[in-house]
């Protein structure tokens, strides 16, 4: 249920907000995959920070989508040096 959630988030571009591990975290979610211990996990940006996270899937709570909110991917662009 959670990855389905997720999915539809990150193809709608959906900021979310849940629970982890007692912290209250607001996401740009940007992928879902499987760990090195075979467990889901989805990786994203945290709206208030440049860095790409990882969270386990089974250990989320109160997983709420923003429809309204929207946001682009932050690609890092490498710049070609000869």
């Amino acid at each position: 249920m959670k990855s389905e959630i997720f999915s539809s988030a990150i193809n709608n571009r959906n900021e979310v907000r849940f629970l982890y591990l007692m912290d209250e975290i607001v996401l740009h979610p940007y992928y879902i995959s499987r760990g090195k211990d075979g467990k889901k996990v989805i990786y994203g940006r945290m709206s208030n920070s440049s860095a790409i996270k990882r969270f386990e899937l089974g250990r989320i709570a109160n997983l709420k989508v923003f429809d309204k909110v929207k946001f682009s991917p932050i690609i890092p662009l490498m710049l070609k040096v000869s």
